[in-house]
């Protein structure tokens, strides 16, 4: 007799109690603690100054007449091309600095040069490396040039090696990530030729991370703009401190003439990278979280095997090459500086004086509350950038609102085209003003009407931070599987049903990972706003640095890069938990 019956299999659910949920249950608990911290909240905390209203309205009507005088346009413009060329050699130090260090600290480096059993030499070998590397990314480049600046004195290499040094670290890790990610076969295939380790790497590997590599050396390339404006509060030159210098004298017109040449230096450097990497198949300027199922720079890869040679891309690249001599030159740069005597005897009389740190129970208690208060600053302002940065990325993007995108298909009226284009150049306007002022400079605007404390941080690198977020993810956008997009407007979904259900569960996991991403640089930049008031470790760091308490800008300094290991550990398996 044959048994007929079938056993059936019922799925278990899934359980509510899994990483994810335990993650999103602790960053709620910890937003929610940084926000009452930050003041947000909390019963008699003081907040507003109502007094500056009339100094930040006189401000904001000062926009509307900017010092257009032929002297002071003048100005600005030297000054622009100074803040371009700390940007042009800080990018191509720390370009060269990241290759180096990238190929050191990637365990494929390691796999190639130590083959066999030699395991534990190599991750001793690899540990050793990423940990050395991982000191000078920690410290954000405005300290690294007011240390520069108590040793070399007021000398353009302070801005050059201020932006080289952390961001060469930074982009020997990223690089060092890019290589272990690339698909080793062709790799394997010359090694087991008996191809020298070298060759090989060059010929195996770097030719498939090559898009990746160059679309991230576009980003880096912004993001050095953006910090040389900010080295010249420190007396670096440029626009950055001709702009802190108007601030400081309240000349409101000139300090919006400042402002005007930096949103249009940062967004013809944006239009030209964006332009550059279009034609080269370049998909976005930062890849990480991609989906499952596709390797990193698929698409890039693919459309950049036969890159077109047109002229424009000719143009650019000879620019490039050309720019870094006439930078240098521009600057007037002198590297015999960097061993002069004076040099050695000031860096001398600085380590000597800063060692050994010694800090009293009293201090490290206030060092605690402080590191505490530095992390709160930090999650209000990157949780702040996040939201606002998703919402604007929608308009941002150029596959959504306009003829033929996502939320206006083809075959539909075209009588309201010219709204969708107001609104996507309006949200990109939006997205350039707020990355392209500098953090420092939007918080001493913010305590014109908050009084100083982690608010006013906050919110000063909730606005910077949220305008590359906000680019960042309408890049996401703008890349986004649209098939099941278009099947749900096919259907008849309304456009809110559309971005609920086609758009957010695809790209929300990518944007949280900008979001961690973006939270290790929002703690390095704490300490720029504290720099000017606005609270936490910087603000200490600020008055140990100008009365020349070298030991304890040494303990303040190994507090923070603890904290910045810290938020890196815990951002890194966020993301791992985003990617299961």
């Amino acid at each position: 007799m044959v048994d007929t019956q079938q056993t059936i299999t019922i799925p278990l659910r899934p359980s509510f109690w899994n990483p994810k949920t335990a993650s999103a249950l602790g960053i709620l608990i910890a937003l929610g603690l940084a926000a009452y911290q930050a003041g947000l909240g909390r019963p008699g905390a003081e907040l507003i100054n109502w007094g500056g209203w009339p100094q930040l309205q006189e401000f904001l009507a000062a926009s509307l007449r900017p010092d257009l005088s032929p002297e002071f346009v003048s100005l600005m413009g030297r000054a622009a091309l100074v803040t371009l060329a700390y940007a042009v050699l800080g990018t191509a130090c720390s370009i060269g600095l990241g290759l180096v260090g990238g190929l050191l600290c990637s365990a494929v480096w390691w796999q190639t040069v130590l083959p066999g059993n030699a395991s534990g030499l190599r991750r001793s070998l690899w540990l050793g490396v990423r940990g050395l590397l991982a000191f000078p990314r920690a410290i954000h480049e405005l300290i690294w040039g007011l240390v520069l600046l108590q040793v070399l004195g007021l000398n353009p290499m302070v801005g050059v090696l201020a932006i080289a040094i952390p961001f060469g670290a930074i982009v020997a890790k990223v690089f060092s990530e890019i290589l272990d990610e690339t698909p080793p076969e062709p790799l394997h295939a010359l090694l087991n030729a008996g191809t020298p380790p070298l060759i090989a790497l060059i010929y195996g590997l770097l030719p498939q991370a090559l898009p990746n590599l160059l679309s991230y050396t576009f980003y880096r390339f912004e993001c050095s703009l953006r910090a040389s404006a900010v080295l010249g509060i420190i007396g670096a030159g440029g626009l950055g401190y001709e702009i802190f210098l108007s601030l400081q004298s309240l000349r409101y017109g000139q300090l919006w003439t400042g402002f005007y040449t930096l949103i249009i230096l940062n967004g013809a450097v944006d239009a030209w990278s964006a332009l550059v990497r279009r034609r080269m198949g370049f998909t976005s300027r930062l890849d990480i979280n991609r989906q499952p199922g596709r390797k990193p720079g698929d698409r890039a890869r693919l459309a950049a095997k036969a890159p077109r040679q047109d002229t424009f891309l000719r143009l650019s690249w000879i620019g490039a090459v050309l720019a870094v001599p006439l930078s240098w030159w521009w600057l007037r740069l002198d590297v015999a500086v960097l061993w002069s005597a004076r040099t050695q005897r000031l860096l001398g009389e600085l380590l000597s004086t800063g060692w050994p740190p010694l800090p009293t129970g009293a201090e490290i208690v206030n060092l605690a509350q402080l590191a505490w208060l530095t992390v709160a600053m930090s999650m209000v302002a990157i949780a702040l950038a996040s939201l606002g940065g998703i919402l604007f990325s929608l308009p941002a993007a150029q596959n959504f609102w306009l003829p033929g995108g996502l939320l206006h298909p083809v075959g539909q009226r075209d009588r309201a085209a010219w709204i969708a284009f107001t609104v996507l150049g309006f949200s990109r306007l939006v997205l350039l003003v707020s990355r392209a002022i500098p953090a420092p400079i939007w918080a001493l605007v913010l305590l014109f009407v908050l009084f100083p404390g982690v608010l006013p941080g906050a919110l000063a690198l909730a606005l910077h931070n949220f305008g590359i977020l906000g680019r960042l993810m309408a890049e996401v956008n703008e890349n986004l599987d649209d098939r099941p997009v278009r099947a749900l407007s096919a259907l008849g979904a309304s456009p809110s049903a559309v971005v609920a259900y086609g758009i957010l569960p695809q790209n929300l996991g990518r944007f949280l990972a900008y979001s961690l991403y973006r939270w290790e640089v929002c703690l390095r930049e704490t300490v720029i706003v504290g720099l000017v008031g606005a609270g936490g470790l910087g603000r200490l760091l600020t008055e140990q640095i100008s009365s020349f308490d070298y030991s304890g800008v040494m303990v303040t300094l190994a507090v923070f890069v603890v904290l910045t290991f810290g938020v890196d550990a815990v951002s890194q398996r966020l993301r791992a938990v985003l990617r299961e």
